[in-house]
């Protein structure tokens, strides 16, 4: 059960418990920190209302990270951004994106009438004139290709249902708002404009990273990738000034409104975000897809299981840290007697001091223990057999380091009471409940969720999922011992180690009572998570963590960012292939959020 008291200061605070008065808790972990992206993401609504040096439109992408991620990861963005999309699903969409771009440029010209300010005006006017020359390559295209629109593509209803949102929005026809017409002056007029370009804005922006990234996973010597000119126009320097023009805008026309009209400005940001994801969900698929991954799944003859890890993969702070933290708070201080019939707890001075000692001596050991299971050389080839031996090693480790913590009671007297108060406010990453509820509320899928974790206290996650409608998920962890509700210090050992934990995903296996075809994902965050990270079909790495990857990769494994692993695959994937995916690869794919584990796994 890996301590990672290693990681950066815990955001713990004693509103999880509603205790008083609050502890000054400095950890010694602090030294050796390992990046995790999915934390700062989990905190980009307070941050993005926070941060007033931000403009709106930056503010409002962050905050809407996941639905951008939602439409990247759409099977029709994988396989054009593969180059393998059928032509004619191509086709299909330059005729809905022509009547998307005209659409665009109406929508231009009405919030110009409706800007009171002269740069405002000719700003507007140099981005309508920017859409028209994007209409031109459409038309070029068109004509290269021998299209005819008219007859061959009618407009979709998701087309249409963007477009009407957009030219609506354009005309003042918003909820609550009066329309062009009625409106007194023109500082409400000048509202309207910036009303449009928050409609308009979010579609630019996914444009504009949607043609970097595509840029990007083009190979070297891919000069012949069907669908360059796409990519050339969104990933240029000309599109992409278009992109920060039109934010910049946005921030400019919005500066003077009130919370409530930026509000507004928000909501629509917002429902231009789904529309998107919506206008390529909608786009006619003419081959076989590598996402999402239960695509092709069978429910009568496929079983998916998912296995995680729970301290930082689900969560944002490590629950040795937590139990820690409810150990100092509620421990008796030095004025204090002890009730005769109450199990015998250390005072809250000298538990801190333990624990500080206990995690500094874990910080230096296990960063020794890492060194020493590190092969000389990198591995060229990927050994599993070899990186199994050597986590041995440091599952040994873990195991004295559990015993030192027990024989220290620091966790003697805790109340199961406080343990399941913390864990309903325990705070999960972004997303995770969201596509843990997609999974086990989705009768159709034969689905399971299997949660593997080096925590002390079941009892805590299993309060954490329970606060967010999870009492579905299996969980397998340790477990404290109590006394009545008071725990006793002693812990039951069930998985505390790398080696325990790929032997209850064996079991887990081993144990399913069907003969159906099983598909297993594996997520997780940490050197713990490594074994069964391999063995399952799918193991994805959430977060950056530096010992896991200077680990796997001297064992020679190889990281791979999911989106391009999967339009790696996408050119792959022919009609009749399978999605070969595969335990014992050596490859794991990384993403930095649950959105993207979601987005991949289950689509939108």
């Amino acid at each position: 059960m890996r301590m990672r008291w290693f990681l950066r200061s815990p955001i713990i605070k004693t509103s999880l418990l509603n205790l008083s008065p609050p502890i000054s808790f400095r950890p010694h972990w602090a030294r050796r920190t390992f990046t995790s992206s999915r934390l700062s993401m989990a905190a980009i609504h307070n941050h993005s209302n926070s941060n007033s040096e931000t403009g709106l439109a930056r503010r409002f992408w962050i905050k809407f990270t996941r639905e951008s991620i939602f439409a990247m990861y759409t099977p029709f963005a994988i396989a054009l951004a593969s180059g393998n999309l059928h032509i004619d699903s191509f086709h299909h969409y330059i005729a809905q994106d022509v009547h998307f771009l005209r659409a665009f440029a109406q929508a231009y010209e009405l919030a110009e009438e409706c800007a009171d300010d002269d740069d405002a005006k000719l700003g507007i006017c140099e981005l309508r004139k920017a859409v028209l020359e994007e209409l031109k390559m459409h038309n070029l295209l068109v004509q290269e290709r021998e299209l005819d629109l008219a007859k061959e593509h009618g407009i979709n209803s998701a087309t249409v249902k963007y477009t009407e949102f957009l030219l609506a929005t354009a005309s003042g026809k918003i909820e609550g708002l009066k329309g062009p017409g009625k409106l007194a002056t023109p500082f409400e007029k000048t509202k309207i404009a910036a009303y449009t370009l928050g409609a308009m804005t979010p579609c630019m922006r996914l444009y504009a990273v949607m043609g970097k990234k595509f840029q990007e996973l083009l190979d070297s010597n891919e000069s012949t990738h069907p669908y360059n000119k796409w990519i050339n126009n969104y990933s240029s320097d000309g599109f992409q000034a278009t992109t920060l023009q039109t934010e910049d805008l946005l921030d400019k026309l919005s500066v003077s409104l009130t919370g409530e009209e930026l509000d507004v400005i928000e909501k629509l940001y917002y429902q231009a975000m789904k529309l998107e994801i919506e206008f390529f969900s909608a786009q006619p698929l003419f081959q076989p897809t590598i996402v999402p991954l239960t695509k092709g799944h069978k429910p009568v003859e496929d079983h998916l299981i998912i296995f995680s890890d729970f301290d930082l993969t689900c969560t944002v702070v490590d629950s040795s840290a937590i139990l820690a933290e409810i150990a100092i708070v509620t421990a008796p201080k030095s004025d204090q007697n002890q009730p005769e019939d109450q199990i015998v707890r250390m005072l809250s001075s000298d538990l801190r001091n333990t624990w500080g000692f206990l995690s500094k001596q874990y910080t230096e050991e296990y960063e020794q223990c890492i060194e020493s299971i590190m092969p000389p050389d990198r591995l060229n080839n990927f050994d599993y057999k070899e990186l199994s031996m050597a986590l041995e090693q440091l599952s040994k480790f873990e195991n004295t380091a559990n015993n030192r913590v027990i024989e220290s009671g620091v966790l003697k007297g805790i109340s199961l009471e406080d343990i399941k108060r913390a864990g309903e406010r325990l705070i999960l990453q972004d997303g995770c409940p969201n596509f843990f509820q997609s999974i086990v509320k989705n009768e159709n899928l034969n689905a399971n969720v299997h949660v593997l974790s080096y925590c002390w206290c079941g009892d805590l996650i299993r309060s954490t999922f329970s606060s967010a409608d999870l009492n579905e998920l299996n969980v397998h962890a340790n477990e404290f011992t109590y006394e009545g509700s008071v725990s006793t210090g002693e812990i039951v050992k069930k998985v505390e180690s790398p080696i325990d934990k790929v032997e209850a995903f064996r079991n887990i296996l081993k144990n399913c009572n069907d003969d159906k075809k099983k598909l297993t994902v594996y997520i997780g965050d940490s050197v713990g998570d490594l074994l069964c990270l391999l063995e399952a079909d799918v193991g994805i790495v959430i977060g950056s963590s530096s010992s896991l990857r200077s680990v796997g990769t001297q064992f020679g494994i190889s990281f791979v960012p999911l989106y391009s692993g999967l339009v790696k695959k996408q050119k792959e994937y022919v009609e009749g292939s399978t999605s070969d995916w595969k335990g014992l690869s050596g490859i794991l794919y990384t993403v930095s959020s649950w959105a993207e584990v979601h987005a991949f796994i289950l689509g939108c």
